[in-house]
């Protein structure tokens, strides 16, 4: 039975995850500082054997240095995630995510133990490929466009762990996350599929940003958090990068289309120009597709889920909140 460090792990992917090794028999602890998680995401893991959680900040390199001591692998996760958030507190969330890996690194090639290091999609910057494969050179937009700046923390982020490996030859695996949706997701920060169906179920105007034809793929949380899991328990994935998603695109507009199909809907689609929503210069990728050949021929990764059923638990969930928030609204006082 293995002993498992989650970091970020009140997040949306890290809660899954603790909940996937703890149901497989065995150890998790989570640090989180609730920056973007959320405590209420573990709660139900609360008490259960095998489980420890840490509210804290990963930037404490004693706590950090003692928590990765005591496990057998490390999944970081932790990090300032979404567009808007980078936009709204740049600063902040470019040390964080920078400084926040260097210390689990760091840690971890002085104890020696295996570490998966979350990245993201944004890396591939302004690409024009059909899609997006590992080893693809990079396109950034200029440092004065803040949206970037996430972009090029994750890159960095990277580079400390594959410089982890070359020089100490720690066991380090980088994985690109494409749109990892499903349950307990936010769309505090801008994540697509949670806003467009809450404003459905609200009988809200569905907001999509531009005209709508920029296409993106979207994954099951429960088909990404395995392939994490056999990723990092597999030699032959050190010192790698892989994209892990779906390849299946959907232009935004078609998405909210379904959403309001699913759900119900009598709402209609608003179309918000990005000069609205976002700072002035504000750049978007127009296709996002990744290539799944690398961890489809080292661990057979394969979407189980498709689009319905990803728009069909997300809309169960956000229909139960909604309702459970209506009940207790109408509760007298």
């Amino acid at each position: 039975m293995a002993k498992h460090l989650i970091t970020g792990g009140a997040g949306f992917i890290g809660s899954h995850l603790a909940d996937y090794l703890l149901d497989r028999g065995e150890e998790v602890v989570v640090i989180d500082n609730l920056t973007t998680g959320k405590y209420g995401n573990i709660e139900h893991l609360d008490g259960r054997s095998g489980f420890k959680c840490y509210i804290e900040d990963i930037r404490n390199e004693a706590l950090t240095d003692e928590l990765i001591r005591d496990v057998d692998r490390v999944y970081h996760l932790a990090a300032s995630v979404g567009v808007r958030l980078i936009i709204d507190k740049p600063t902040e969330s470019l040390i964080n995510n920078i400084v926040g890996t260097e210390r689990v690194l760091r840690c971890a090639s002085k104890y020696r133990k295996p570490v998966l290091i979350t990245s993201t999609s944004e890396v591939y910057g302004k690409s024009k490929s059909d899609e997006f494969c590992e080893s693809d050179d990079r396109i950034m937009g200029a440092t004065d466009k803040a949206r970037w700046g996430y972009a090029n923390s994750k890159a960095t982020d990277e580079f400390l762990a594959m410089a982890y490996y070359q020089e100490t030859r720690l066991p380090v695996v980088v994985v690109r996350l494409f749109n990892t949706v499903g349950p307990r997701q936010t769309g505090q920060y801008g994540m697509v599929v949670p806003n467009l169906v809450t404003q459905a179920l609200k009988g809200l105007p569905v907001t999509v940003y531009g005209d709508g034809e920029q296409t993106r793929c979207f994954c099951h949380v429960k088909d990404v958090v395995p392939a994490l899991v056999e990723l990092l328990t597999n030699p032959k994935a050190y010192g790698r990068v892989f994209n892990l998603g779906s390849n299946n695109e959907i232009a935004i507009k078609s998405l909210a289309e379904e959403v309001i199909k699913k759900t119900g809907s009598k709402s209609g689609i608003e179309f918000v120009p990005y000069s609205t929503a976002y700072p002035a210069g504000f750049e978007d990728m127009q296709r996002r597709v990744p290539s799944l050949r690398r961890a489809a021929e080292l661990i057979g990764f394969h979407p189980k889920h498709n689009l319905d059923a990803i728009l069909g638990d997300v809309v169960e969930e956000i229909s139960r909140k909604l309702r459970d928030a209506h009940d207790t609204s109408s509760q007298p006082a």
